[in-house]
């Protein structure tokens, strides 16, 4: 699986990371090194995971990468409810980025079981 950018959920998370960066930009500036970077690391880790998993020689290590894909999703949407409690994100843009880490845990759980099963 060498050929990760043809995969719709590597495609979506790298939207979802551009996405996060056009979000994060209007951050406080007290807030670069903060929850602006942590939360701009998770939205990168997500796509990052995917690659890494796809360019290596097993689906046992690919299956293992889209684990920490999923967790990096996890950490992104709870930054993202933070960085809305404290009124940097408005409540609109939260539940549409939530919508598409919906979509991407969807697909990565369907990635995931469908290489369990080749194994």
């Amino acid at each position: 699986m060498n050929n990760y950018k043809e995969l719709k959920i590597w495609q979506k998370s790298v939207e979802l990371a551009v996405k996060v960066y056009q979000i994060t930009k209007d951050f406080p500036k007290e807030e670069l090194y903060g929850i602006t970077s942590q939360i701009r690391r998770s939205a990168i880790s997500i796509a990052s995971n995917i690659a890494e998993g796809a360019g290596r020689n097993s689906k046992k290590d690919f299956n293992n990468f889209l684990g920490i894909s999923n967790g990096s999703i996890c950490e992104l949407e709870t930054q993202l409810i933070i960085a809305q409690q404290v009124n940097f994100v408005n409540q609109q843009v939260l539940e549409s980025v939530q919508q598409e880490i919906v979509e991407i845990q969807k697909m990565n759980w369907s990635l995931k079981k469908s290489l369990v099963n080749s194994l």
